[in-house]
């Protein structure tokens, strides 16, 4: 662990806490399309935001053609993580947790810009696994699993990968087990995101139902082969499982469904949506031009170009996995560090006073 950028020392904060301020936290994502952060507050056994940030940055812009991570996209995300140091240093955060994803891990570069981000901005990001990516993803929805059902399927899709999440929700009722942390069953990772996959497929090529087919075998054909969760078919066919679906796409699609005038986190985030109002969304997108994309509310310019690959993906996966509910998640990979980090703190709590302030000089950055 290291100490934030700029934060203030341990007495400073000391006298605040004794004034009644609550500490802040964050937890911060760097991925393949985007840089987001959140800082919050904890708030009994969740957190109450006091600010996020959202930037897209294409990090991984070129990267599956070079191999590399491009100095215009690095100059990008640094900017966007600079801003975001600038919130942690005002904000006087406590704690943060600060990761990177797919770009930074396949980026024969990776390691060279995470120690400039270092050098330019202060934070220490952590490349974290896919194995820890897809747990972190279920950490941040478990507030939206049906805990009805049997089961989940969490599918988080990144610009640069996608993780796929079964969660054993019938488990999770059992005697014994924490509800708060239900079993996943099995876990898979591949690595294709919205960001690659249209990079991959560069829109216009073909014809346009054709263009699209060729998206959703692609990510089939990586899915497919995954057997770790056969297991869990069963409940899958006679309909006591549901999907969670989490990204920028996603929550896209459920902005178009809902014929949002501008995209509302509070409307989207937890909706539910049928498979068909899913593929008739899509099916939607699939009329418009880029342009016509673009000017939609719920997209913009930003992700007119990588929306469809998003669908496609989630397409493929009802298409292996069907389901004929999936809830739409505004949350996912940063809730989940916060939680973790919350809990953390909550187990810390019985130390005493003392062992909270000396771990509040230090931040976890991986």
């Amino acid at each position: 662990m290291s100490e934030a950028p700029g934060a203030p020392g341990a007495e400073r904060r000391g006298r605040e806490g004794a004034l009644g301020d609550a500490p802040c936290y964050a937890a911060l994502d760097l991925g393949t399309n985007n840089c987001r952060m959140l800082i919050a507050t904890p708030a009994g056994s969740t957190f109450r935001v006091v600010e996020a940030f959202s930037r897209i940055v294409r990090l991984g812009e070129g990267l599956s053609q070079s191999g590399r991570l491009s100095e215009a996209a690095m100059s990008r995300a640094l900017s966007a993580l600079q801003v975001s140091a600038e919130k942690v240093r005002r904000r006087r955060v406590v704690r943060l947790r600060a990761i990177a994803t797919q770009a930074c891990r396949s980026a024969e570069n990776g390691a060279q810009f995470i120690a400039r981000v270092a050098e330019e901005t202060g934070l220490e990001l952590q490349v974290i696994t896919p194995q820890e990516e897809a747990h972190l993803s279920v950490a941040g929805c478990l507030n939206l699993l049906d805990r009805t059902a049997d089961a989940a399927l969490v599918v988080d899709v990144g610009g640069g990968s996608t993780e796929l999440s079964w969660v054993d929700l019938a488990a999770a009722r059992a005697p014994g087990v924490d509800p708060a942390d239900p079993p996943i069953k099995a876990w898979l990772s591949v690595p294709i995101g919205v960001v690659t996959l249209a990079e991959r497929f560069p829109e216009g090529a073909i014809a346009s139902d054709a263009w699209f087919r060729n998206m959703v075998e692609a990510l089939k054909s990586e899915i497919a082969a995954f057997s770790l969760a056969d297991s869990m078919r069963p409940v899958f066919d006679a309909e006591r499982a549901h999907l969670i679906g989490t990204s920028g796409a996603i929550t896209s699609l459920a902005g178009m469904h809902l014929g949002l005038r501008r995209y509302d986190r509070s409307r989207v985030d937890g909706i539910w949506m049928t498979r068909d109002q899913c593929d008739g969304a899509a099916q939607r997108l699939m009329a418009l031009t880029p342009r016509e994309r673009a000017d939609e509310p719920c997209i913009g310019p930003d992700r007119a170009d990588l929306v469809l690959a998003g669908a496609a993906i989630l397409q493929a996966v009802q298409e292996l996995w069907p389901c004929s509910r999936v809830r739409v998640a505004d949350r996912g990979l940063r809730e989940g560090l916060l939680m973790s980090l919350m809990a953390e703190r909550a187990s810390a709590g019985g130390g005493g006073r003392r062992r909270r302030r000396r771990g509040a000089r230090r931040t976890t950055s991986g």
